[in-house]
């Protein structure tokens, strides 16, 4: 079970009522293409808020709507049906954060509904695909294993090195290689 779950609403089926209404004049910039986390570590600068952009967050609530604008005016696009689920902050204004998912959905969701609780999901990118990662005992390929993960599968943050963060999954913790995870950046050490 990957616990990574979402739906995408019908702009039609959401207020139709209200399309005339939402075209506002915010521009956002696209992202040219997926970057690495490393060169986005790299391009780190601070926000509206003082914390840095990008960063990493969680959903605290098990509904979540995600609007294609930073307002409630703004019609939903996805809702997110997963507490806990790690979210990286792209963008801020005002209070809403422009968020962006382990797919490379974006959206913009109220800060209020956003937790800076560290979760992560284990290597996203081999879902649906027949391979077990394994959570070791320790911070080293020699460690013994403590459980074999499924890919898509998201645990709490309880650190990180900047090579190996230690997580928890449902009363397991243990320890996994910071690069097979989508919540910490290569390199980036978290302490929770």
């Amino acid at each position: 079970m990957s616990g990574f779950v979402s739906f995408r609403l019908s702009h039609l089926a959401l207020g139709a009522a209200l399309l005339g209404l939402v075209a506002p004049n915010f521009v956002h910039a696209q992202s040219a293409g997926a970057q690495s986390a490393g060169a986005q570590t790299q391009n780190m600068r601070l926000g509206p808020s003082g914390l840095p952009l990008p960063r990493f967050v969680s959903l605290k609530s098990a509904r979540v709507n995600s609007r294609v604008g930073p307002g409630t005016n703004y019609s939903v696009d996805w809702m997110y049906t997963k507490a806990g689920l790690p979210m990286e902050i792209i963008q801020e204004y005002d209070n809403w954060r422009r968020v962006r998912d382990a797919d490379g959905s974006e959206g913009w969701i109220n800060q209020s509904l956003l937790s800076g609780k560290r979760t992560a999901i284990v290597a996203p990118w081999q879902r649906g695909k027949d391979t077990r990662i394994n959570l070791l005992r320790r911070p080293s390929e020699e460690a013994g294993v403590a459980a074999m993960l499924e890919p898509g599968v998201i645990g709490t943050i309880k650190s990180c090195d900047g090579k190996w963060c230690e997580m928890n999954f449902g009363g397991r913790s243990g320890w996994i290689s910071q690069s097979l995870v989508w919540g910490a950046y290569p390199g980036e050490k978290v302490d929770d």
